[in-house]
């Protein structure tokens, strides 16, 4: 099992952001990220959010750094660790506006950038930007089926109902020749989904027991990852048993690739504790690249 972090900063959520974040920019965001870069993680993340209602930001928090933006400023103060959507709305774009964008990070970054995509919840935020909420769900699938045939392409060609495309430039494009798509969602749906269009499944908000049960009945492809929260801010400064075991709990239930949070106090303590999970994880049997 691999280990990403999930980026400190740029999503600040309600029971799980530090203090020091309130007031954190893009030094502190880019010292952690070229710590985790240094160690060896998989992965770092950004959310997408572009306006949430002020009675739902009380709970889901309202600080959501665009992900381009961010990721092409993270693609820039690293050199290896993957950049990943977690997880862009299909709905809000069209997809060759994410072919073009996030094409061009993965240009800037040299290859390094993770799709993670989702179906949408908000319907708030949808009547906002003008797209249909209902409906969504076959609209991403089709959604996703159009990005499969654009990403990497200079001419993409795509016809269906909800998209239909051909004779248009799309450049910059991606390098990789496939663009990893990993695919959000609760739902026997969205693993479905995941299965059908993506190469990994991100869910959210289960229990390890009910993910575990989920996985088991699932027929995954080769290759194909499973990306797992592992869980409450982790210590593994002041409790390294607990972050292994943390760790082990989400390799466990099936996860092939763990998104960690860890707690501190500032950035320097962040990076701290960065070095502090790398020796956890590795106690775990996680997969870690060299320490550079």
């Amino acid at each position: 099992m691999k280990v990403g972090i999930v980026s400190p900063v740029v999503v600040q959520l309600p029971g799980v952001r530090s203090e020091w974040e309130r007031d954190a920019g893009v030094e502190e965001l880019g010292l952690i990220a070229g710590a985790a870069d240094r160690l060896g993680f998989h992965h770092l993340t950004c959310s997408e959010h572009t306006a949430v209602p002020e009675p739902i930001a009380e709970e889901r928090g309202g600080t959501y750094w665009d992900p381009a933006a961010t990721l092409g400023y993270l693609a820039a103060r690293t050199s290896r660790i993957r950049l990943a959507t977690q997880v862009l709305v299909l709905g809000y774009h069209h997809p060759l506006q994410i072919a073009k964008r996030y094409g061009t990070v993965d240009r800037i970054s040299g290859g390094r950038v993770v799709l993670g995509l989702g179906v949408g919840s908000l319907q708030e935020e949808f009547e906002l930007l003008g797209v249909p909420f209902e409906g969504r769900g076959a609209r991403a699938d089709e959604a996703l089926e159009a990005l499969r045939a654009s990403l990497s392409r200079r001419t993409p060609e795509f016809h269906g109902q909800f998209y239909d495309f051909e004779g248009f430039v799309v450049e910059p494009h991606a390098v990789q020749p496939r663009v990893p798509l990993w695919i959000g969602g609760r739902t026997p749906r969205s693993l479905r989904r995941a299965v059908a269009h993506g190469d990994g499944w991100v869910p959210f908000g289960l229990p390890l027991d009910r993910l575990a049960q989920m996985l088991e009945g699932a027929d995954l492809p080769d290759g194909f990852e499973v990306v797992l929260s592992a869980g409450k801010p982790l210590d593994p400064l002041g409790a390294p048993e607990a972050a292994v075991q943390a760790l082990s709990r989400v390799a466990q239930a099936g996860a092939t690739v763990a998104s960690a949070t860890v707690a501190a106090s500032s950035a320097a303590h962040y990076c701290e504790q960065l070095e502090a999970l790398r020796a956890s994880a590795l106690e775990a049997g996680c997969e870690l690249e060299e320490e550079a």
